[in-house]
């Protein structure tokens, strides 16, 4: 570490690739991103969107706007690669296919547009609304947790979580069943949030149906992940919801506020009813 400069985080460790040549990167995936039967989609993503973003450092695009990732395969700690190459790039955005390669096999396929959001203009208009969270001092820590469920995500340690109460039932029996779960987020090291640290948080709390009283590891099957605004240093505000729950699979809805109360990522996903729930 060099003297006078803050230490790396371990997101960014962690999620950090090597340059290939002709759009390949190598990356070393962390077991501590684990949980259930694979690391975590949400980490995978950011660590695919970290080569994207490495492959167009010279084009001036270096901000996700969208992604959208099929997941084929569990992940699993160790060496990967990710495979990037540029569909088309544009005055304002880049369009690249991904591939994120493990053991000759793929574990996701991608398709992502990059940009710069400092250059985005500061017209927002929204009827969304900013969810209400208790003071985090009024707010249930992820570290009280059950042991079972820590166990089962190791990755949970790697987080700095507060939930809303009414939202923390599912940790000791009693879900709300109204099929929501809200809370305070920050990396555990205080790492502040960037728009590459956003495609993790839109998939880094627990599986909204925890809340349905559905417990266990809940495989996605699709996501994509809208990042809207670079967001403002502090903690961040994450609210899951789902509103179907069908043939075996739900949907699942993601915000992502900053600390200034701007939307600064919206996600949806298709995952896995947890198996034997």
């Amino acid at each position: 570490m060099t003297a006078g400069l803050p230490p790396t985080s371990e997101f960014d460790t962690q999620t950090a690739v090597t340059a290939q040549g002709e759009g390949r990167y190598a990356a070393d995936l962390a077991a501590g991103w684990k949980v259930g039967g694979g690391l975590n989609g949400g980490y995978l993503l950011a660590t695919l969107g970290t080569a994207v973003r490495a492959e167009l450092a010279e084009r001036g695009k270096p901000d996700p706007l969208v992604i959208s990732a099929y997941y084929l395969s569990a992940a699993t700690a160790g060496p990967a690669e990710a495979q990037v190459a540029v569909r088309r790039d544009g005055g304002r955005v880049a369009t690249v296919a991904a591939d994120l390669v493990q053991d000759g096999q793929t574990r996701i396929t991608a398709l992502a547009t990059y940009g710069d959001l400092a250059r985005a203009t500061d017209d927002v208009r929204t009827t969304a609304v900013e969810p209400e969270l208790p003071p985090l001092e009024q707010c249930v820590r992820n570290t009280d947790a059950p042991p079972e469920v820590r166990a089962m995500a190791p990755l949970m340690e790697r987080f700095d979580m507060r939930f809303a109460p009414e939202s923390a039932g599912w940790a000791v029996g009693a879900p709300s069943r109204r099929g929501e779960i809200a809370a305070w987020f920050r990396l555990h090291d205080d790492r502040e949030p960037d728009p590459l640290s956003l495609l993790l948080v839109v998939d880094a709390l627990p599986p909204v149906t925890f809340d349905l009283g559905l417990m266990g590891w809940a495989p996605t099957v699709e996501l994509t992940a809208h990042v809207r605004a670079r967001p403002a240093p502090g903690w961040l505000k994450v609210r899951h919801a789902t509103r179907n729950l069908a043939g075996g699979m739900f949907e699942e809805d993601c915000e992502v506020w900053d600390s200034s109360g701007r939307l600064v990522a919206q996600a949806r996903q298709l995952a896995m009813v947890p198996r034997g729930a």
